[in-house]
């Protein structure tokens, strides 16, 4: 009798298991890739002169990507992008300074239709890039702010690590009645900020 209450048992545990629905598989989340677009992109800049450091502001509005990737996450999208800027680009709103820039200052380095350059990303804040320009490449770091969508990229970069300084020679002496100063002294300066602000696309 003990033996048979024992297989009772059994078999009505057996019973309410087998009932039971089978466990639903979770469905993945489709995961989302990203990559940089380069058509909402902004390169902002920002030089300096006078010995009252003066702010002149410009950008370029062109710039392309040569290796476009999707990556799983922005940071990753970013890091080891190469990149081309093309000079004739510049823009600062005044057609005369534009022409300054393009003849007096580029035109004076060597190769440098194009600036030409390779992010690298170290953390989630910051990273260097690789920049070439007048034939030199030299490393740049950057600070960026990164978003789902957006990453907006900062850095101060001082021309003469690039061997800027016959060019910067050359523009100070083509702009010199707007570069001096209330002191008599004219003066351009070697270092420019960079503001890069772009968009990221979900695929």
């Amino acid at each position: 009798m003990k033996k048979i209450r024992i297989l009772s048992m059994l078999l009505a545990i057996t019973l309410i298991y087998s009932c039971k629905e089978a466990p639903k598989k979770e469905l993945k989340k489709e995961e989302l890739s990203y990559s940089i677009a380069t058509e909402t992109s902004t390169i902002n800049w920002t030089a300096f002169k006078t010995t009252d450091k003066v702010p002149v502001k410009g950008q370029f509005t062109e710039f392309s990507i040569e290796n476009s990737k999707k990556a799983s996450t922005p940071l990753e999208a970013l890091d080891g992008i190469k990149f081309k800027i093309p000079v004739s680009s510049l823009f600062t709103k005044d057609t005369i300074r534009d022409g300054k820039l393009k003849k007096f200052f580029f035109g004076v380095m060597k190769n440098t239709t194009f600036l030409s350059g390779t992010v690298h990303t170290t953390n989630q804040n910051t990273g260097t890039v690789d920049l070439n320009m007048n034939g030199i490449n030299h490393t740049l770091p950057i600070t960026f702010v990164l978003s789902e969508n957006n990453v907006v990229i900062n850095a101060e970069m001082n021309v003469d690590n690039w061997q800027a300084q016959e060019a910067l020679i050359s523009l100070n002496e083509a702009c010199k009645d707007l570069h001096t100063g209330p002191d008599g002294v004219t003066k351009t300066w070697s270092e420019v900020k960079i503001e890069v602000s772009t968009n990221f696309i979900q695929n």
